[in-house]
């Protein structure tokens, strides 16, 4: 059973970095941006406002999310959104998507990497949201437009 997951995860990784370019497609990647910050809340402190309406909406723009390392695939995706509440301050409710968009990393142990997609909901809200997060590149962490900061 061991030796069938060994292959299956092997094989994936082979599929994925044969669709991987040289050249990443990222626009916002920042090794020189400040190490992440948590605060007492588990949450990453988040002090800026992004401007920009590709910021975390669009592939090429995504949120970036590397903290310490990439081992634990899901905890920074988490660390970062429930720092955010809705454009009027309403609790965020959100859930993982898929994977997509294949770039070469540094970071990830296979040279590549997959970003995570996550829907985005509140009540009263008419359409969910879509945001790319990365947890393998730095840049500077902001609020996308459409979002506030939490009230803790």
């Amino acid at each position: 059973m061991k030796t069938g997951a060994f292959f299956s995860g092997l094989l994936v990784m082979l599929v994925l970095v044969s669709c991987v370019s040289t050249k990443s497609t990222i626009k916002n990647i920042d090794d020189n941006a400040p190490d992440l910050v948590l605060t007492k809340d588990n949450v990453f402190l988040i002090t800026e406002y992004s401007t920009d309406k590709k910021y975390g909406y669009d592939k090429d723009y995504p949120i970036n999310l590397f903290y310490k390392n990439a081992k634990d695939d899901s905890i920074n995706q988490a660390r970062f959104l429930n720092a955010l509440a809705g454009p009027n301050g309403e609790k965020i409710f959100y859930k993982k998507l898929e994977n997509c968009c294949p770039f070469p990393s540094k970071r990830s142990e296979y040279g590549a990497a997959l970003l995570d997609v996550y829907e985005i909901k509140w009540i009263g809200q008419k359409k969910p949201i879509k945001l790319y997060l990365n947890i393998y590149e730095k840049s500077e962490l902001m609020v996308p437009i459409g979002f506030t900061l939490k009230k803790f």
